[in-house]
């Protein structure tokens, strides 16, 4: 009997709809080729709902999530909203929420897309990077006093517990291992300067793998050196896991040396629970409606929501389509100069599957 799936689609705001609508069908496609089945249900939540009703979010949105396999998110962000509200009020909720602990981003040239690093090509870039996703400065534990006066004072704590970076660690050893390229796993922190957390982070790091992953090389470099290697010798890296904020800086940084947002794909990882997939660039509102945003970051986060779901030889089968595509189809990665429109973009990974 084939295996049937449940996915929530937040298809969101902008050109989320539009990307959202070429990875369902690029889904739809692999599922038949693959015997297996995919159900979906679609949520409005996102700035037009949030225009028209005032609620950025239902209380019942995390219980209603937890009864599906994963979600499918197209893009959150509304020129018409302020900015911080639907990102905090939903975006941040349900990573809380559902404690989807682990931002997983792969960092991955594929072949005919550019990369402004000089002489690199796909065989130098292809890594991929485990960010710790609910702790850190990003809680909010902190405030404001005297708000406004010459002697206001703004704290934002950065705090971890043993617990908290042990899963993320392990869930970035198990991974590499998984992985099994260069069976190496990277720790980026700062011991230098937050002598606390990342001391936490680092005795954590070598006590665990240590203990459970004596077949994974473990390595250590400080965040700001781990950035330029990532523009000089992004070869070196197999696995980088990092905590919260500096997973959000040096996550943008690979998206750009792959090619750019347009092709980034991420996925909010909850190993007992829940997960969430969606790609990393913004909803694009002056691109809305036109048919010319470029829909393969969506996809590719499709592919790694099937990866996730266990459909291996199906997520396979989307990634060599999009790698197809990207050698011997697109003019570029930007809106409007694919040479294509998003939806024959989308055909065209579909038919290739």
């Amino acid at each position: 009997m084939s295996k049937a799936y449940n996915i929530a689609v937040l298809p969101g705001d902008g050109t989320g709809p539009e990307v959202v609508a070429e990875g369902i069908k690029v889904l739809k496609a692999v599922a038949g080729k693959f015997n297996f089945s995919l159900h979906f249900e679609t949520f409005d939540w996102g700035g037009d709902r949030y225009l028209k009703t005032g609620e950025v979010l239902p209380e019942s949105a995390p219980d209603q999530l937890r009864k599906f396999d994963a979600i499918y998110l197209g893009a959150i962000g509304h020129p018409d909203v302020k900015p911080g509200i639907l990102e905090k009020g939903i975006l941040l909720k349900l990573r809380f929420e559902l404690d989807q602990y682990i931002n997983l981003r792969p960092v991955k040239l594929y072949p005919g897309v550019p990369t402004p690093l000089k002489d690199k090509g796909p065989e130098h870039i292809d890594y991929v990077v485990v960010r710790e996703n609910t702790g850190g400065l990003y809680t909010g534990i902190g405030g404001i006093s005297m708000k406004g006066t010459p002697d206001e004072v703004a704290v934002q704590s950065m705090v971890y517990n043993r617990k908290q970076v042990e899963r993320c660690l392990r869930y970035a050893f198990d991974y590499t291992k998984k992985r099994n390229k260069k069976n190496t796993l990277a720790l980026s922190g700062k011991t230098n300067v937050l002598t606390y957390v990342y001391d936490l982070w680092e005795r954590a790091f070598h006590e665990v793998g240590e203990k459970d992953y004596k077949e994974i090389k473990r390595e250590y470099y400080h965040v700001d050196a781990t950035c330029m290697w990532m523009v000089k010798n992004p070869e070196w890296f197999d696995v980088i896991v990092t905590g919260n904020m500096f997973g959000d800086i040096i996550t943008d940084l690979g998206a750009i040396t792959q090619g750019g947002m347009g092709i980034a794909a991420g996925g909010n990882i909850n190993p007992e629970g829940v997960s969430m997939f969606e790609p990393i660039g913004g909803s694009a509102p002056k691109y809305t409606g036109k048919n010319i945003i470029n829909p393969l970051a969506a996809i590719a986060s499709a592919q790694m929501m099937l990866e996730h779901l266990g459909e291996d030889k199906a997520a396979r089968a989307i990634e060599s389509s999009i790698m197809n595509v990207t050698a011997n189809k697109l003019k570029s990665m930007g809106a409007g100069q694919m040479g294509y429109s998003t939806s024959e973009v989308g055909d065209l990974i579909a038919k290739g599957i």
